[in-house]
């Protein structure tokens, strides 16, 4: 049975697994997987650039069921791209007196989160969105040179309030994938505001209702978890939901064919390596930690991707 969760409690369920992750979560993650190298500029150079030109983000990639079957590559192939790096945010705000230490890693301060979104911009970075990293990984389109794609857990407020206009400023979009059952609480995102993200060309993508740990899920878990938050968002958004978010990145290989059997194309996990047979519902991303500087940011993005 799924035991209601309040907004407070999630957040403390949710950084107490994180920390079990250790590195995959609030260190500069490392992986053997297709490693590469560049220039990592300085926290002067970032603040002292010139902001670079609006990119538009929006660009035209086919859905995922606009590609035929006989079209997308196998798993193998698939694997062998070059990863695109992806960051996962949650908390936007300045730390508080009683933030622990672990608790900081998932909180990015105010002006640390627009540091690190104007380096990205200033580093030559194009952000792109899921149709468009789903057609690249199993067809080989053509991306925007320097792609990253930017991504936010937890239907937290200040996702709308802070992030949105920073990433607007650069002509920036992003992935956001709401918990459902923290939509119009307190310090979290209304239904409306997740309608206007979805409308202004973000992406929104599915967290589950409550957050609740996918290893643990037995019969009618996929219901509430999956089937339902997903027909609320689709809802809420006149769009198909066809990507979701691993809480706490956790994923075991029998949800893959639970995710597939109900809509979703690609499923996200955290800094651990891809499964080999079904790439598509493990792509990694790594937790921005509160604690980087832009040229930390930058350096775990090079050294993780």
């Amino acid at each position: 049975m799924i035991r209601f969760r309040t907004p407070l409690t999630l957040a403390s369920a949710s950084l107490a697994a994180g920390l079990l992750l250790s590195s995959c979560e609030t260190k500069p993650a490392t992986t053997s997987e297709n490693p590469t190298a560049a220039a990592v500029p300085t926290d002067s150079a970032a603040s002292t650039a010139a902001p670079a030109a609006p990119i538009d983000a929006t660009a035209k990639a086919p859905s995922p069921s606009e590609i035929p079957a006989a079209q997308r590559a196998d798993a193998a192939a698939i694997l062998a791209r070059p990863q695109v790096p992806i960051l996962c945010y949650h908390q936007i705000r300045d730390w508080r007196a009683k933030d622990s230490k672990g608790a900081k890693d998932y909180i990015v301060p105010v002006a640390q989160f627009k540091a690190q979104m104007k380096m990205l911009a200033d580093s030559g970075y194009h952000t792109i969105l899921p149709d468009q990293l789903y057609a690249y990984l199993t067809t080989g389109a053509k991306l925007p040179s320097k792609p990253i794609m930017l991504t936010f857990d937890d239907t937290d407020l200040d996702q709308f309030t802070v992030a949105r206009p920073t990433l607007e400023q650069y002509g920036y979009k992003a992935v956001y994938f709401v918990m459902t059952v923290s939509l119009g609480r307190p310090n979290y995102m209304s239904k409306a505001q997740v309608k206007q993200l979805s409308d202004e060309g973000n992406v929104i993508g599915s967290h589950t209702w409550d957050h609740h740990n996918v290893k643990k899920y037995e019969g009618q878990d996929w219901v509430t978890q999956i089937e339902k938050p997903t027909k609320t968002l689709e809802e809420i958004t006149g769009k198909k939901i066809n990507y979701f978010a691993f809480p706490f990145g956790l994923w075991r290989p029998e949800s893959i064919p639970e995710l597939k059997k109900r809509g979703m194309d690609a499923a996200f996990i955290l800094a651990e390596k891809r499964d080999q047979q079904d790439p598509l519902y493990t792509i990694r991303r790594i937790i921005a930690s509160g604690y980087w500087s832009p040229r930390t940011l930058h350096n775990s993005i090079v050294q993780s991707f």
